[in-house]
């Protein structure tokens, strides 16, 4: 009887090995399909996803540019000679032109959208700080002073649109 048992397994024993050698190269084979596919549906997502990234950088180009306070005091004239009515309009022109782009942070790595947000809120504090300044007494003073002070240093807007640049060049 044992001799029996002995005899079946090995006879069983090339059956066995055969399948689990099958059953290796079949797993492998089929990781690779799955590998191969998935690389082929994301070659076709980057081609019709990269436009749309392209062009949410493009507009984010073009909002750090607007709130450019240079750019930003040139477009936005003021009504009155209140510098806090100015102060008010210039904040109201730089918040909508962001909501105006806000849905393209979906587009943008997340450091990307915080550099972009962070040249928004750093150029509302210098109109604010620079409002708060007793030397300032009409808006036409408030303008002159924050052009003045973008000769010494360079605007907010600049460095969010040197990492929106950054990463653009990384895309490619």
């Amino acid at each position: 009887m044992e001799n029996d048992f002995l005899q079946l397994f090995f006879y069983l024993l090339p059956a066995i090995v055969v399948g689990l050698v099958s059953y290796y190269f079949f797993s492998l084979h089929t990781s690779n399909e799955e590998k191969r596919r998935r690389f082929i549906l994301h070659k076709e997502n980057q081609k019709q996803s990269l436009p749309l990234r392209l062009q949410a950088y493009e507009r984010l180009s073009l909002f750090l540019e607007r709130i450019s306070p240079g750019n930003l005091l040139l477009r936005v004239n003021p009504v009155s000679s209140n510098k806090e009515d100015y102060e008010r309009l210039l904040i109201r022109h730089i918040e909508q032109e962001f909501e105006h782009n806000l849905a393209q942070q979906i587009y943008v790595s997340d450091q990307c959208w915080n550099a972009v947000r962070a040249s928004k809120n750093a150029t509302i504090s210098i109109i604010r700080r620079t409002n708060m300044s007793d030397k300032i007494e009409n808006s036409n003073k408030l303008r002159e002073v924050i052009l003045t002070d973008l000769f010494d240093n360079h605007p907010p807007s600049e460095t969010g649109l040197a990492f929106v640049k950054k990463e653009v060049r990384e895309l490619f």
